[in-house]
């Protein structure tokens, strides 16, 4: 999941609710406004879905690269640690 997708879930979702207020404010027949809706509601499950996907990337990324972080430590930087410590 990129951020350009999970921007894109986020859009339709908000597209969505905004067709839907209008359609209420001009007076759309019920059954219209409740199709609408059930549309917005599904398209909000996804968005949820794809932000799930995307965090949990993140943290997956996250831990790869802070396992990377301490494998890549050398001796010196230790030793520069330490100093600067005391």
């Amino acid at each position: 999941m990129t951020p350009r997708e999970l921007e894109q879930a986020e859009r339709s979702m908000q597209q969505q609710w905004q067709d839907l207020v209008m359609a209420e404010q001009q007076g759309e027949a019920l059954e219209t406004l409740e199709q609408m809706y059930d549309t917005y509601i599904l398209l909000a499950e996804e968005y949820n879905r794809c932000h799930d996907v995307y965090e949990e990337q993140l943290r997956q990324r996250q831990t790869r690269l802070q396992g990377h972080k301490s494998v890549r430590r050398s001796p010196d930087v230790d030793r520069h640690d330490m100093r600067l410590a005391s």
